[in-house]
């Protein structure tokens, strides 16, 4: 479900409430705060009443965002948690809501803020195959527990070779570089990732699709 735009929020809130028994989590939802989203057009775009585009834009994804964390709480759902450029602000909601059961995907804030969520919050954190290459996710999986730790593609995005398709299969690459991190085997890191999907998802976790290593796909 897109959290950008307000327009089709209703329509789209009433139709997961129709199909709530059927799903795991909401998501991905939540806050894009680049440039490019909210200021397309430069930072000197402005309404009518003469407010930076940027601003309107923001309160927007806010409004979009906070409505659809309160309906994940309202059904007991969890909320799979997209964030650029606005970690701490989609954090920082999630607190406001109450929202107890969260992934934030692809963290690109703090790895503070994260550790400070994962503790204080119980969210956990996915990592994706790119961590391969990236020293932002490393240090964020070193900032984690691993019992905050989840495992994500985010196919065909964020592969460990730049300009590559991901693929599913590249789940593993993620694990490696967990296992490498905080010294732990393959084994270790799917058993304790797997457990924590089951703490987040609960009983729905059971008929979500897993690779042949029995970790979660995304």
């Amino acid at each position: 479900m897109h959290s950008v735009s307000c327009a089709p929020l209703e329509q789209m809130l009433a139709h997961i409430r129709t199909h709530a028994s059927s799903l795991v989590c909401i998501g991905e939802v939540g806050l894009d705060y680049q440039p490019r989203v909210i200021a397309p057009h430069g930072d000197d775009e402005v309404n009518a009443d003469g407010q930076p585009m940027s601003v309107v834009r923001k309160a927007q994804q806010l409004e979009v965002f906070r409505a659809q964390a309160r309906l994940a709480k309202e059904l007991d759902l969890a909320v799979n948690v997209h964030s650029r450029c606005a970690g701490k602000y989609a954090i920082a909601l999630l607190r406001e809501e109450k929202v107890s059961r969260a992934v934030l995907h692809a963290f690109d804030g703090k790895a503070s803020y994260a550790k400070a969520a994962a503790e204080q919050h119980g969210y956990f954190f996915s990592i994706p195959p790119c961590i391969d290459r990236s020293p932002q996710f490393q240090k964020l999986v070193a900032a984690l527990p691993i019992t905050s730790i989840l495992l994500e593609t985010d196919s065909p995005a964020l592969p460990p070779i730049v300009r590559e398709r991901n693929v599913p299969a590249n789940l593993m690459v993620s694990v490696d570089n967990i296992a490498r991190i905080k010294k732990l085997s393959r084994e270790q890191v799917l058993a304790q990732t797997n457990a924590n999907a089951q703490a987040l998802f609960g009983h729905r976790f059971a008929a979500t699709p897993r690779n042949t290593h029995g970790a979660l796909i995304r």
